[in-house]
């Protein structure tokens, strides 16, 4: 990298800090749109402070959350009210995914944090016939379309930020306590492996530095 894309990278990094958005939740609802109208039970794995679990409370008859996280995962049932079904559980997957068949699982940027094969093989033991899989996740930039994707994601990142906040003050760059781990598999290894644990499963490259899974349990 040369010097000046690392200044480029910093500069992007504190415009980012002054104005965060939730690039995740910028995709709730076109998870929501994978999923039918009514599910009986759901399931979401890295369920972090709740919010996709509580969209899927409007939908589903009872959402369980799960998170390795003690804190955030406190700070998701403090957000939840009480009359929500949903509960959360704090538990490393996929060891401590719940023993239950569930008509739709969602995994949002979490997979890249677990052992890919076994995940996804405990999410399919787990979808109920006729249930829904969908996965938003990160992968390793290689060919050149990662790389075009990378580079338009840029300026839509930044529109986005500003649009999301805009009528706010600016906040003060925060310091992250800790680094998330980068993927380190590639979109091709991603949907080879995908493939041969969920038949038929739909994969796409996505704006901003994300892809998509999508799969139907027979």
């Amino acid at each position: 990298m040369t010097p000046l894309s690392r200044r480029i990278l910093h500069a992007l990094d504190r415009f980012h800090a002054a104005r965060p958005w939730d690039h995740n939740a910028h995709f709730h609802p076109w998870i929501l749109r994978q999923l039918p109208t009514r599910v009986g039970s759901a399931l979401d794995v890295g369920c972090g402070s709740g919010d996709l679990a509580r969209l899927l409370a409007a939908r589903a008859g009872r959402v369980h959350g799960i998170d390795a996280d003690p804190a955030i995962t406190a700070r998701a049932r403090e957000s939840t009210p009480p009359s929500a079904p949903v509960t959360y559980t704090v538990a490393d997957a996929p060891a401590g995914l719940p023993d239950h068949a569930y008509d739709a699982i969602t995994c949002v940027a979490v997979l890249h944090h677990l052992p890919f094969t076994e995940a996804l093989t405990a999410f399919r033991d787990r979808l109920a016939p006729g249930g829904t899989l969908v996965i938003v996740g990160v992968h390793r930039a290689q060919s050149p379309v990662d790389h075009l994707l990378a580079l338009a994601s840029v300026p839509l990142n930044i529109v986005m930020a500003l649009l999301k906040n805009r009528g706010r003050r600016a906040a003060r760059p925060v310091a992250m306590s800790a680094r998330t781990r980068p993927a380190d598999m590639t979109f091709s290894e991603i949907v080879r492996e995908a493939r041969a644990v969920l038949p038929g499963a739909r994969l796409r490259r996505r704006l901003l530095w994300r892809y998509t899974l999508v799969w139907h349990r027979r």
